[in-house]
Parts: structure tokens; C-alpha cells; sequence
């Protein structure tokens, strides 16, 4: 794997916000806020590029079940001496919850996509309103992944973490002074009690970085990387979530 140069990657990253800004002509940017490493990043990029007055953070939490998430986004938006009246915090469980009585045997997956979606509604609304441009945090892992929900937590108008594996986001984050707890948590999409992301993967981020980078960067088939030494078992298994991600940058067909 390859590790970033941190300072050349966020003058690189600030300036890419910088140019989308300028070229859309739009001096302001909200962000879902969710107190993981991801949007941390994002955050702390974006105050960087166009200081703490043009980025108006958002915290989604659905009900008591992101409560560690809602203490350590806050916990980060002290950090990065964010005004208070910049943000917003809206619980969408009455949303969710709304749209789940048409189905009450509805199973945890298709909530969380209910609940990555929902998330997605409110941020284009409120940027509808105050004419904000919405600025995403999906790392370059998960969407190799299909780690992501469609028309949900991959919507944005800019990413600026798209190019990074999940290990240099890692790098950034610390480059940028993110608060250790937020850097040391295990990450977690919070839709379910308990739900991590490397619980669902069933391998960590680490070796899912390392197979994802022979595959993405040195062009390796399957059957070479379990050449090179990894569990064969492993290999399978991201690559059935490779093949997910596939199906979910196929999509829509057109003729």
C-alpha cells in the first residue's frame, strides 16, 4: 500500500474545494456530520478551505442510538471552534420511523438505507434553502466496497475523500489534528445496535485496503493476490463485495 504525503494531499484537497466553490460560484458548503473518521476529514478540509463562516455542519441522529456519534461530532465541532449558530441537529427518527409503519417487518437493511436516505433528503433540502453547496464523505474503500447506499450517504455535489483508501484517510485525519477518540473508534455506519463496519465486512479495513489496492492500483486478478499470501477465504469475501460495487456503479441501465 501507499501512503500519502498528508501536507501535499490537503493543500491538493483544499484546493479542489476551493475550485469547486468558485466555479459553482456558491461560497458555502454543508455536511452531514456523523462523528466518524470520515466526516471528520471532510469537515476539518472543508473549514480549512473556506474558513469556519462558509461551513454549516449538520448532525442526523436517529434517536438514543447515536448518541456516541452525536458526542463525538460535537466533540469535533468544539475542536474546530465552530459557532454554535451554525449548526443544526435534527433528529430523523420521527422521519424514519414514518416511513417504516407502511412495512413494521421491515429487516435493519432496509432501514438503514431508509436512514442513509432520509439523511440525504434533509441535507439537499437545507441546501436548497440557504443555497449551500453539499459537500460528501465517502473514502475511496468503501465505494470499491459498494460499502454505501444509493441516493443516500454517496449523494453529494463534491467529494473530496473519493481518491483516498480508508487507511490514508487515517493519515489525513491525523495530519489535520482530528481528536484521537474519533481517529480510534472502531467506524461504524450506526444503523443498528452494535452494527460495525468490519463486523458486516467480515474482514478488516486494514486487509480489505491491501487487497483493494492490488486490485485497484496494480491491476491484480483474484487468484494472483491469493498468490501473494492472503486467505483465500478473505479474497472471496471482498470480492463479493467488490461484485456489489460493481452492480451499484452499473446502475441505472439506459439504452
Amino acid at each position: 500500500m501507499r501512503s500519502i504525503n498528508p501536507q501535499e494531499k490537503f493543500e491538493e484537497l483544499v484546493g479542489f474545494i476551493k475550485e469547486v466553490c468558485h466555479k459553482e460560484k456558491i461560497s458555502d458548503v454543508l455536511l452531514g456530520v456523523s462523528g466518524g473518521v470520515d466526516s471528520a476529514t471532510s469537515l476539518a478540509l472543508s473549514v480549512r478551505a473556506l474558513g469556519t463562516s462558509h461551513v454549516f455542519p449538520v448532525l442526523l441522529p436517529y434517536g438514543e442510538l447515536s448518541d456516541q456519534g452525536t458526542k463525538d461530532a460535537r466533540l469535533l465541532l468544539s475542536h474546530l471552534k465552530i459557532p454554535e449558530s451554525q449548526i443544526q441537529i435534527i433528529d430523523i427518527k420521527l422521519l424514519v420511523d414514518a416511513l417504516m409503519t407502511l412495512d413494521p417487518l421491515m429487516d435493519e437493511g432496509r432501514k438503514g438505507n431508509v436512514m442513509a436516505r432520509m439523511r440525504m433528503v434533509v441535507l439537499f433540502d437545507l441546501a436548497k434553502k440557504h443555497n449551500y453547496l453539499v459537500l460528501g464523505t465517502e473514502n475511496k474503500t468503501e465505494h470499491l466496497l459498494g460499502y454505501y447506499t444509493r441516493f443516500g450517504d454517496e449523494a453529494s455535489d463534491l467529494e473530496p475523500l473519493s481518491e483516498l483508501y480508508k487507511f490514508q484517510v487515517y493519515e489525513l485525519a491525523e495530519y489535520l489534528e482530528v481528536p484521537e477518540e474519533i481517529i480510534t473508534k472502531d467506524p461504524t455506519a450506526g444503523l443498528w445496535e452494535g452494527q460495525t463496519d468490519e463486523k458486516e465486512f467480515g474482514f478488516s479495513y486494514k486487509t480489505a485496503d491491501e487487497i483493494l489496492y492490488l486490485y485497484s492500483e496494480e491491476k491484480l486478478s483474484k487468484k494472483d493476490i491469493v498468490d501473494k499470501g492472503f486467505d483465500k477465504e478473505i479474497v472471496d469475501r471482498v470480492w463479493w463485495w467488490i461484485d456489489k460495487g460493481f452492480l451499484k456503479d452499473r446502475l441505472p441501465y439506459t439504452p
